[in-house]
């Protein structure tokens, strides 16, 4: 580890009056900003889009087709968020399970059995 790089504790910067009223200030307008490109989103998916043969569709229907194609088309990061969509995301957990030594020695031996091949 290089202790050149590191700031100490005591050494370390405190922002002053000014700057955390700054810091406040900017965090309410990317907070609003974020609130208005929601607002703005949420009612442009809601909206009927026509395409050039003249199908309509609401916009979170357009996007859903638009995602689902760039899947057909090998998109894995598309893919995965049709499959996420749909409910068939991959669990993420693990859960440990208690095992008595009896079980633990016959997979043991069903192992072995395999590698020798037996």
């Amino acid at each position: 580890m290089n202790e050149q790089n590191l700031v100490k504790g005591d050494v370390a910067h405190k922002l002053t009056a000014e700057e955390q009223s700054m810091g406040g200030k900017r965090s309410a307008e990317v907070r609003r900003e974020k609130r208005d490109l929601r607002k703005a989103l949420e009612i442009l998916m809601e909206q009927d889009i026509t395409d050039k043969k003249g199908n309509t569709k609401t916009g979170t229907e357009a996007m859903a087709l638009a995602v689902f194609q760039k899947a057909l088309k090998g998109d894995t990061k598309a893919w995965e968020i049709v499959r996420d969509t749909i409910g068939q995301k991959p669990i993420e957990k693990v859960q440990v399970a208690e095992v008595d030594q009896a079980t633990i020695d016959e997979v043991e031996r069903a192992v072995l059995d395999t590698e020798t091949g037996n």
